[in-house]
């Protein structure tokens, strides 16, 4: 018997395919009771060889069990009860290795539960109903939200359904590539540090403090990470890219819209190949706005940073080559992480509130005689009053009544826009306030203690994880530096939501920014999660 190994790349499995020579096995030179022996032992080998196939055939290992296949597809979302300016989707990429499939489903919406129009039992009721459709494990189910801002309907939780489904049903073998783009045009981070050794938040919700008493900014991630599929004719079939931003720039005409991250990818639809579905998987953002996030003079316009971030992912994904390397793994964990006690926090900002208060000041001034004067004594400073001569005239005749009238206005002036400071970061600190009580409240009824669900999956050298919050820009920035695989991504908002997450170094925030304050987690989560984050980066080798 001479065994024929056949060797397949992909399946890494090895196949046995007995071959017989008569004159190996029952060699007729041999005595008739030899050759029965012969016969008999290499029955037994054949019979060996047959069941190793059969049990290297059947059972699963980590490599990949065949190509890889993938489905993707897309679904309407939209509310139509209010006005459009363009259409919301849910995407869904369904990914097949083997005995394993991973989902990454992508939602224009808010959030997943807990804020905005997606309830909290939409991702379990989704994860179940494709279980007992499809029998996919619920927990190879991501479901990531853009953050933008726009009305869903009231039955998305079927459409998402549907999106799945018919994804699942068009699996054709894909290759698979993975790469980066540069972005830096689109955003800004929203944290500002002040010189008195606070911190404040760049919102529409209020004024900012002064320009003398900002000394820096937060950072930016720029990167785009970014994993094609392509099919075996050459075809792109989807692209999901991940990057940190915040949707929430609008539209001129107010309508409901997918925002930047929906017009970036159109732009990516409409520049691949037919049929080509883009699924933005929203990043590191709780720090983040759009760039000129508070323009006054220009109507705010997703529309145009969208483009810029849709033409930079279109120009990496170009340069991106797919190979048919690639393999699926999927991992999920539920970690436990500490609840937050403002306790401390709104005591300190209470005593803050009311030494803002006593510390306003009268003046004679209101907003109608404000405005008149301080554009007269910006345009002339030296002699705001009258003409440069009747100040000389005044002190010719030995007179000062010109002086004294410019030194009341400008101490009212001054006190009049101290108020307005004071009055500005009154209206923070009250909205900083109302969260930490609704926090604390919720979490002293709850407990110590959160669970929180962390995803991970890899698809050729893509690798991501995930965190059921808003995480600030830095959070991400750690997580990558410390991964030892290049092409290492992460993403919040996802599965769930839990509010924002900043790091343990903003929490230390004593009042000013309000992702710190709109937080349910204590500052030690940040370690925790980080070194979660790490340990399945790992694991996804």
């Amino acid at each position: 018997m001479d065994p024929y190994f056949a060797f397949d790349r992909r399946t890494h499995f090895t196949i046995f395919t007995p071959r017989f020579r008569i004159d190996d096995t029952m060699n007729l030179n041999l005595p008739p009771h030899t050759r029965s022996r012969h016969f008999r032992f290499s029955l037994k080998l054949t019979g060996a060889i047959l069941l190793l196939t059969l049990v290297g055939v059947f059972t699963p290992t980590n490599a990949s069990a065949g190509p890889l296949l993938a489905g993707a597809a897309k679904v309407d979302i939209s509310n139509r009860n209010v006005p459009v300016n363009d259409p919301l989707f849910v995407k869904a990429l369904v990914i097949k290795d083997g005995e394993q499939t991973g989902v990454i489903v992508t939602v224009d919406a808010v959030a997943i539960g807990e804020i905005g129009s997606i309830t909290n039992e939409y991702l379990g009721n989704v994860r179940d109903q494709i279980e007992k459709d499809l029998k996919i494990k619920p927990e190879n189910i991501m479901v990531n939200a853009s953050h933008c801002h726009g009305v869903v309907c009231a039955d998305v939780e079927e459409r998402t359904i549907k999106a799945i489904k018919d994804a699942a049903k068009n699996l054709v073998p894909v290759n698979v590539g993975v790469g980066t783009g540069h972005e830096d045009r689109v955003m800004e981070n929203r944290r500002l540090f002040l010189k008195n050794g606070k911190e404040a938040d760049v919102r529409h919700a209020y004024a900012l403090p002064p320009d003398e008493e900002v000394a820096g900014i937060g950072p930016i991630d720029p990167e785009i990470g970014i994993l094609k599929l392509e099919k075996q004719n050459g075809e792109t079939l989807a692209v999901v890219y991940n990057f940190a931003v915040h949707p929430i720039q609008g539209v001129p005409g107010k309508g409901s819209t997918a925002d930047m991250s929906g017009f970036a990818s159109q732009v990516i639809e409409d520049n691949l190949s037919d049929g080509t579905i883009a699924l933005f998987v929203q990043g590191c953002g709780g720090d983040i706005n759009p760039a000129q996030y508070k323009d006054v003079d220009n109507p705010r316009d997703a529309e145009t940073l969208g483009n810029l971030l849709g033409l930079s992912t279109l120009k990496a994904i170009k340069k991106i080559k797919c190979t048919d390397a690639g393999s699926l793994k999927v991992m999920n964990e539920t970690l436990t992480v500490p609840r937050s006690n403002n306790e401390t926090r709104i005591e300190s900002l209470k005593k803050e509130q009311e030494q803002l208060l006593n510390s306003l000041q009268g003046t004679s001034l209101n907003l109608k005689t404000f405005l008149p004067l301080i554009v007269k004594y910006k345009l002339y400073e030296e002699h705001p009053s009258y003409y440069s001569h009747r100040y000389m005239l005044e002190q010719k005749l030995g007179r000062d009544g010109l002086l004294k009238l410019d030194e009341e206005n400008r101490a009212n002036m001054e006190r009049y826009i101290n108020n307005v400071y004071k009055m500005e970061m009154m209206t923070r600190n009250k909205a900083n306030l109302a969260l930490l009580n609704k926090h604390q409240t919720r979490n002293q009824a709850a407990g110590k203690t959160l669970d929180v669900e962390v995803f991970g999956i890899k698809v050729g050298d893509f690798r991501m994880i995930t965190f059921p919050a808003e995480l600030t820009v830095d959070i991400g920035l750690n997580i990558k530096k410390n991964s030892p695989f290049e092409n290492t991504f992460v993403a919040g908002y996802t599965n769930g939501y839990n509010y924002y997450a900043p790091t343990a170094e903003q929490l230390k925030n004593v009042g000013g920014a309000q992702e710190d304050s709109d937080c349910m987690l204590a500052p030690e989560w940040q370690a925790i999660f980080e070194t979660k984050a790490q340990e399945m980066i790992k694991a996804l080798k």
